[in-house]
């Protein structure tokens, strides 16, 4: 059995290169529902069908940070699994609703990457999130800077 690859070194990215993430993420209730009372956003256009009912959706909308955390969350195995750290989120676009029982899936693509000044054995990388739904509409965007290992 070959051990999982979480993460890539600064050496495997390619700028120009657009990586489809092999996972996804349904969001269910349950999943909206905790985190809205995790991170205290108890905005009734999450929790409450009452209240929606009145909105111009007509259902509940998912919290959007859990969306963002999702799309992120998808990118781990490909992009930061071996990262030292995550150095800066840009750019966060909201792009369409997610409703409940959306699946979220993600792409990325290699926007740039430069070697530190300080330890030419790290670079950083720059990249583009796009994360769609199950109908391929891009529901979410942002970009990042990834501090990353080089290949020892």
């Amino acid at each position: 059995m070959k051990p999982s690859n979480l993460g890539n070194y600064y050496d495997a990215f390619v700028v120009g290169e657009t990586v489809k993430h092999s996972l996804s993420k349904t969001i269910f209730e349950s999943d909206n529902n905790f985190f809205s009372l995790l991170t205290m956003n108890h905005h009734p256009v999450h929790l409450s069908l009452e209240h929606v009912k009145e909105h111009q959706h007509g259902q509940i909308l998912v919290v959007g940070t859990l969306v963002f955390s999702i799309a992120v969350g998808v990118t781990v195995p490909d992009i930061s699994g071996k990262a030292i750290a995550n150095l800066e989120y840009e750019s966060v676009k909201h792009l369409a609703p997610v409703f409940i029982n959306d699946t979220i899936r993600s792409e990325t693509q290699i926007l740039d990457k430069w070697l530190t000044k300080s330890n030419p054995n790290r670079g950083i990388v720059y990249v583009e999130t796009i994360a769609y739904n199950q109908n391929d509409i891009a529901v979410l965007s942002f970009r990042r800077k990834v501090l990353i290992p080089k290949n020892a």
